[in-house]
């Protein structure tokens, strides 16, 4: 087949889902749709809080009030679509909707790959350097910090989708998943791959890989800052404020790496999808439960907001 060949003879896709037994599948719907529908309120909830708590207007919630619009994102460009395979026999999705679906996936993914790095740089000037952290991490500067961010994961997720879509797919068109995976779809293809692997291969290093040496670094100076603390109760408060973004960082980058490295060797599809399923579908609904459950600051907010709204 013509390797240089830029349309395609497929105009749908068909993906297996979760499972192929329908029972199955029906059983499952009521609490897919519990974790979306939770996902929404909680992400939804924490951006109305900050925006309206004017104590939560600093970078940290700035920041963090962005990775819950990526959350929500994230979430929507999987749980509709999942939801309403449920109860199809036949899951098929157009050449277009599968594109677009992954250039939102991976739009959001990359760019919460780089928040979680800017969010570690946030951390690491308030621990280093808490006399000049408003003035370095000044307004200006945390709202290029957000721009940049959503336009690195903007410019790898049309490289690699641009690049994927335009292979041409002549024949085999089921997609091994409950949704459209990049590997999943190259295997697809009639044509040479190298190109997009190539692109997919330098997105991971450049933005993944570069994130995680960005917050690997600032953790490393804050633990040396952090020992230098004389105060048992000063340093424990500094590691107090890491924690939730600690948490947050590897349960999404342990997930994705568990997917992606051991794809070919370490695990089945099936363990594959339940991995998937945790970084596109639960890590969404965990991330504001993370970074809220023990932050005294937004339960405080919380309990002004209630209070104002009642009066």
């Amino acid at each position: 087949m013509d390797g240089n060949k830029s349309h395609s003879s497929v105009a749908t896709f068909v993906l297996l889902g979760l499972s192929a037994r329908r029972e199955l599948q029906l059983s499952l719907f009521p609490g897919f749709l519990g974790v979306y529908l939770v996902t929404l309120a909680w992400n939804l909830g924490l951006i109305v809080l900050i925006r309206m708590d004017t104590h939560l207007h600093t970078p940290m919630y700035f920041f963090l009030s962005f990775l819950s619009s990526i959350d929500i994102c994230y979430s929507s460009s999987i749980s509709p679509r999942m939801l309403a395979d449920f109860f199809r026999d036949e899951k098929t999705i157009s050449l277009i909707a599968c594109a677009t679906q992954y250039f939102v996936l991976a739009w959001m993914g990359m760019s919460e790959c780089s928040l979680l790095a800017a969010m570690a740089y946030d951390r690491y000037v308030a621990i280093r350097r808490p006399l000049q952290y408003s003035a370095i991490m000044a307004p200006g500067l945390c709202q290029k910090m957000v721009a940049g961010v959503f336009g690195t994961g903007f410019l790898s997720s049309l490289a690699q989708t641009v690049s994927c879509f335009h292979l041409y797919y002549c024949g085999p068109n089921i997609i091994q998943h409950f949704f459209c995976d990049m590997p999943q779809i190259i295997t697809l293809s009639c044509s040479d791959p190298y190109i997009s692997q190539l692109i997919v291969f330098l997105s991971a290093v450049f933005v993944g890989f570069g994130s995680f040496l960005v917050i690997l670094l600032s953790y490393c100076f804050i633990a040396a800052a952090v020992l230098k603390i004389s105060s048992v109760k000063r340093s424990s408060k500094a590691f107090s404020t890491c924690a939730s973004h600690l948490a947050a960082v590897t349960l999404f980058y342990g997930t994705v790496l568990s997917v992606y490295m051991h794809r070919s060797s370490g695990h089945s599809m099936e363990q594959n999808k339940v991995l998937s399923m945790v970084y596109v579908i639960f890590i969404p609904m965990l991330n504001p439960l993370i970074y809220s459950l023990r932050n005294q600051e937004i339960k405080e907010a919380l309990k002004r907001v209630v209070k104002t709204a009642t009066h």
